[in-house]
């Protein structure tokens, strides 16, 4: 096949699968229409079999990592973790929105950045609605930060997105020093967020004050907490030794699957179904055609635009450009692109892209496949999410959290170091 042809027909399919995941049609996994277009790419020569095969050796520790911590967040929530959370929430806010969104941003924070943001979509969401039901807040603020927090607070540690994993494999970093770069920039995107939802949100946190609940008992899930830590723990061990972190996460969920299956709280179908196997089946194909859009010339017409060097002005730049990518691909895609043309830069240009791909896709929709599940999650519970009220927030907030964040890794490369 000619360059030309394998160019159009690899983003011609990039669109499809992306447009498969935005839309799902008939409730079809994304993976229905990502596989047969990885299969059609290595068919028809678009992406060479080596080339195919490299990037899903490349693909393969990452999605293991994934489905190991989709099983132990599920697990949690199987214990009672995330329930305890509601009830911290509805007990510390004390019948006072504005304290109930401190709770959500230190909550789902904390959520996101150790069982990943999965966790805070799927299983935090609907715990945030019931808190903000009952204490007769409206829910839009709170909701509003559990998708926002699921791409910003993404930031902190490699298992907290699966864009991570792919930047903490490219740096070449120790999982320590990855977060100790990235610890600041965490807070500071937090901080840029929760002041733009108090400015933007202001008339609903002035609504809805009641006299503060009834205390309830709060069950705290010893087990998986003690669970929980000792993987964290565990991550940090395997990487010093050079151990992919991947199997303290699998004896994580190992634990917490024997103790579930010995107490007949879960089966063994559930736990596969909780790995979300198709959701898995649609990364490595979706990293197959974007690795044909790549090797077709994305790669050539990208790299002019990529800023040289790793100082503040070239850091800015490889983050807006991550975001503005993350918004018109994806940020997955996005991240398989950049990181290839950043490596070479050195860490601190990678953990830039980072930065562009977790916080960017607060602005739309697309921007990542968490918003698409969180607003399917949002209409179950039949609210509707206004298109131009998303867009709004997001040009408020993902802008002041980029600013802020891109200096504060500036700083923490200077004083840390990337090496």
């Amino acid at each position: 096949m000619n360059t030309g042809l394998a160019e159009t027909l690899s983003v011609a399919l990039l669109v499809l699968v992306l447009a498969g995941a935005v839309v799902r049609p008939f409730g079809w996994p994304e993976a229905v229409v990502a596989v047969p277009a990885a299969a059609v790419v290595i068919g028809t020569g678009a992406i060479s079999l080596e080339h195919a095969q490299a990037e899903a050796e490349r693909l393969g520790p990452v999605i293991g990592f994934l489905a190991a911590v989709l099983v132990l967040a599920q697990l949690c929530d199987d214990e009672g973790l995330f329930q305890a959370c509601g009830a911290w929430m509805a007990r510390s806010a004390k019948g006072q929105p504005r304290r109930l969104l401190v709770q959500v941003f230190a909550g789902a924070s904390a959520i996101t950045a150790v069982l990943s943001l999965d966790a805070t979509v799927v299983l935090l969401t609907p715990v945030v609605f019931a808190t903000a039901a009952r204490l007769g807040a409206r829910p839009k603020p709170h909701v509003y930060a559990c998708t926002h927090l699921s791409n910003t607070a993404s930031l902190l540690l490699p298992v907290s997105n699966l864009t991570n994993l792919l930047a903490f494999a490219a740096s070449g970093l120790s999982f320590t020093r990855v977060a100790g770069l990235l610890a600041l920039p965490w807070l500071a995107a937090i901080a840029a967020e929760y002041g733009v939802f108090r400015y933007f949100f202001a008339t609903d946190l002035d609504t809805g004050t009641q006299a503060p609940v009834a205390a309830e008992p709060l069950k705290i899930p010893v087990f998986a907490l003690v669970t929980v830590a000792c993987t964290l723990a565990g991550f940090v061990l395997t990487s010093a030794v050079g151990i992919n972190p991947a199997w303290a996460a699998f004896a994580g969920a190992l634990v917490l699957a024997v103790r579930a299956l010995t107490r007949r709280r879960t089966s063994a179908a559930a736990l596969v179904r909780s790995a979300s196997l198709p959701f898995l089946a649609f990364v490595l194909a979706l990293g197959i055609v974007v690795r044909a859009v790549v090797d077709n010339g994305l790669d050539t017409a990208l790299s002019g635009l990529i800023p040289d060097g790793t100082g503040l002005v070239a850091l800015l730049g490889i983050a807006a450009l991550a975001a503005v990518l993350a918004n018109v691909i994806n940020n997955l895609p996005a991240v398989l692109v950049l990181l290839p043309l950043t490596a070479p830069s050195g860490p601190g240009a990678v953990l830039a892209v980072l930065l562009g791909v977790n916080i960017g896709p607060n602005l739309t929709y697309a921007g990542s496949l968490a918003t698409l599940l969180w607003r399917r999650i949002v209409q179950a519970h039949d609210t509707e999410v206004d298109l131009r009220e998303f867009t709004r927030l997001g040009l408020l907030a993902v802008p002041a959290s980029l600013l802020l964040a891109v200096p504060a890794l500036w700083a923490s490369l200077a004083v840390i170091g990337g090496g």
